[in-house]
């Protein structure tokens, strides 16, 4: 085995990794190569069983089978008529609030994330409903599309959330308490989104056009109605989950049943589309475990090189405190971000970062909700911002002017950051009243 300072190595490694992404090859494939060059150049593990035995015992695993579940569960939801419902329950009731329907926009995304787990999905469901709608009202496409990129993002972080489940198996942690970590953040973004809407509305009353005549009361409770179905459902996934009756898989396939009844009751829902559903879930599925299994083998590889421990040890001679690493982290992960899609991004540091978080006394379950968080930015950031991508194929904008709509609420999300790291009880305080 050469003798290699770990900086050498880590740079050639990291190298390998860069080359094999820029030719294309798939995420997941790019991870195996990297890792069994590590095993087989800077080792002396026997590669070939290391490779074996690692794929097959992270094919199996068990909190991993919650995710096809909330996958299928979103993509019955994005085929079924719950934007619809939505709209027409929330609208009423935000006709006289400053920013108006552009409301409709956040509470939507937010609603439709507790029951999708996606940020795509939830871009792609509430714009289509959305969009036209506000369009045709006469609102400005700068705030339309800022509060469809921003909002879409909270698919990461509220529950379930397919990055938390990714995150909990790649660290080990409760999905669970990830889950119930999530809730009062995501609330605090819908509050940060809704509160710079309402300010912008103040600050230039001839923003926003008139909704007309106010709604009655009672055609409110009317239209509420149509929320009904979707809150349900909410309740029956986080709130089995909170208070234990349920695991984060058990839930999942409590929301698959619940999610298939409301879509058949809503009409317009039949076979064909739930054998799209059923497809498309699968892809994203196999994909996503495929890249799991990549990164598990990475982070075996990566500990029989010592880099991570060894990098953990050098950073802490530098005596950083915690908020100076999470500063230096949240630059790294916003350029990383620019780059790879979420998910790549929490699989390809985990194993890295996760051992040098540790060693400056940080909260793996708080640094679960704080790499979210940081991932959320990356998704409105260009080249590589998937809900930019998902925005431009519904509309038909240029990328720069929906990236240019949600530059505001990029730095919504990283002013998010800072509140969950200056009071970190945001993240806390449900999962430690959750007890064990």
């Amino acid at each position: 085995m050469p003798e290699l300072s770990d900086p050498i190595v880590f740079s050639i490694l990291l190298a390998v990794l860069l080359a094999l992404l820029a030719a294309g090859l798939w995420v997941a494939m790019s991870l195996i190569v990297m890792a069994f060059v590590a095993i087989a150049f800077f080792s002396n593990a026997p590669e070939g069983l290391v490779l074996a035995t690692t794929l097959w015992g992270h094919s199996h695993s068990w909190p991993l089978a919650a995710l096809p579940l909330f996958i299928l569960m979103g993509e019955i939801l994005l085929r079924s008529r719950l934007s619809e419902d939505m709209f027409s329950g929330l609208a009423p009731w935000l006709s006289r609030v400053p920013g108006r329907l552009l409301h409709v926009n956040i509470l939507g995304c937010a609603i439709f994330a507790a029951v999708s787990g996606s940020s795509a999905a939830t871009a792609a469901t509430i714009g289509r409903m959305s969009v036209p709608e506000l369009k045709e009202r006469g609102y400005p496409d700068s705030l339309i599309l800022g509060t469809l990129a921003g909002s879409a993002t909270l698919g990461l972080l509220i529950p379930p959330s397919i990055i938390l489940i990714v995150y909990g198996v790649a660290t080990e942690q409760s999905i669970a308490r990830l889950f119930v970590a999530g809730v009062l953040p995501g609330a605090m973004l819908v509050g940060l989104f809704a509160a710079y809407v309402a300010l912008r509305a103040f600050m230039n009353k001839n923003l926003i056009p008139d909704e007309g005549p106010a709604v009655p009361f009672m055609e409110k409770l009317k239209a509420s109605r149509r929320l009904i179905p979707v809150l349900l459902l909410i309740c029956g996934v986080i709130g089995t989950i909170y208070s234990g009756v349920a695991s984060p898989t058990d839930a999942a396939a409590i929301g698959v049943v619940l999610s298939l009844i409301l879509a058949m009751l809503s009409g317009g829902f039949g076979m064909a589309q739930f054998k799209e559903a059923l497809l498309s879930a699968t892809r994203t599925s196999a994909m996503i475990a495929f890249i799991l299994m990549g990164a598990a083998f990475l982070a075996i590889a990566m500990g029989f090189t010592g880099i991570p421990r060894n990098l953990a040890t050098w950073i802490g001679t530098f005596n950083l405190s915690p908020y100076a690493l999470l500063a230096v982290l949240t630059v790294f992960f916003i350029i990383l971000g620019c780059f790879l899609d979420g998910i790549s991004v929490v699989v390809l540091t985990t194993s890295i970062i996760l051992p040098m978080v540790e060693a400056v006394g940080i909260d793996p379950l708080w640094f679960g909700i704080y790499l979210v968080l940081v991932v959320e930015m990356s998704q409105i950031t260009p080249p590589v911002g998937f809900n930019l991508f998902v925005i431009q194929g519904l509309t038909g904008y240029n990328i720069l002017k929906v990236a240019k709509a949600a530059l505001p609420f990029f730095f919504l999300l990283l002013l998010g950051v800072l509140l969950i790291t200056a009071f970190p009880g945001i993240v806390t305080v449900l999962p430690n009243a959750m007890g064990n």
